[in-house]
Order: C-alpha cells, then structure tokens, then sequence
C-alpha cells in the first residue's frame, strides 16, 4: 500500500481507536456549523480524521484502499496529497454552506468528502474500467459508477433526513474535479499547468 494513504488510514484508525477505547472527546476536531460557538479554525482539516461508527471507518477505508492506493501509485505521494487535501477542504465548504443554510446544529466528521474525490478521480483517470461494488454486485464502467453514485447523493441530499452529509460527499468530487481541472489547465483555470 502507498504510504500517504497507508498513513491516512492508520490515522482514521488510531484516532477512532481512541476516542471508542480511551473515550477521549474529540468533538473540538469534528467539523461544526459557523455561528454556533463551536466552530475553530482547524476544522475543516482534523474533521476527515474522524469517524462515527465502526462501519463508517470500515466503509471509508475500503474506499481509500481500493481507488486511493491506485491513484497514489499513478500521482505520486505531493500530488496525491493535493488532491486529497482539495477533496477535504472542499467536501467541508460545501457542508459548511449547506448547514448553514438550513440550519443544522449538527457536526460533520469522516473521510467521506477525500473518499468521494478519490472516486471521482478513478473514474476520470480509468473511466472504462470495469467495477464492481458491493450494493448492487452489478458489473460496471468506472464512468457510471461514479456517475451514478453523484447522482444518488445528490437526491439523498436533496430529500434529506439521513444524518448523512451527503452534500460534504458532493463537494469532495467538485474539489476533485476542480484539482484535476486545475492540473490540466482546463477552464475555469485557464492556461495548462
């Protein structure tokens, strides 16, 4: 395994160890809404540390595994770090607007958003590649498997009532895809890096 995503899994590990084992209260590095009195400066970085369950942290780390390792392998350790920190920092901004605008006192914690830009990231890089997830176990192109998990976020989204932030795994792909975007000198960053 490469060893920046060796490394950002074993600290989603160590840190999910610690707070279920030592019971050590991390709530201060989750991602908490602005105007709430909770909300510090660092963030919108510890927040992807940070897990909510057991099948969460699993879930997540099966994902860094399978797409992150391959893309590592293919970036680079600088440029995959980029890329996961685009994927991050634009997963919370898209949280932090959305809590915002609806509301929510709720924190946000999770790899989810880097996660969601590791997918998009597959799929742009080895679109065709054959995939097959867990739910359903249907055979398909990396293309519309991140096509079609966009899609259903954005409805689980829209509609709601999950406790999930789907709208942070949303804006993991944008960061991504900006990143990307950026890397190739493609609008809306203009000239080629």
């Amino acid at each position: 395994m490469p060893p920046i995503t060796k490394a950002f899994m074993l600290a989603c590990v160590v840190m999910f160890c610690l707070e279920q084992l030592l019971r050590l209260p991390f709530g201060w590095l989750a991602l908490w809404p602005l105007g709430g009195g909770n909300f510090w400066p660092w963030q919108p970085l510890t927040y992807a540390f940070l897990h909510g369950s057991v099948m969460h942290l699993f879930f997540n780390m099966l994902g860094l595994w399978m797409f992150g390792s391959e893309i590592e392998r293919l970036w680079g350790g600088r440029r995959y770090l980029h890329f996961l920190l685009a994927s991050v920092l634009a997963a919370a901004a898209v949280q932090l607007v959305f809590t915002a605008l609806i509301g929510s006192p709720y924190p946000t914690v999770g790899a989810s958003g880097a996660l969601f830009g590791l997918l998009l990231a597959f799929g742009m890089m080895f679109p065709n590649r054959t995939i097959i997830p867990l739910f359903p176990p249907i055979p398909m192109k990396a293309k519309v498997f991140v096509a079609v998990f966009g899609g259903l976020e954005l409805l689980m989204g829209l509609t709601g009532g999950s406790g999930i932030a789907h709208f942070a795994h949303l804006g993991g792909m944008l960061g991504g895809f900006l990143m990307i975007r950026y890397w190739r000198g493609q609008s809306p960053f203009g000239r080629r890096r």
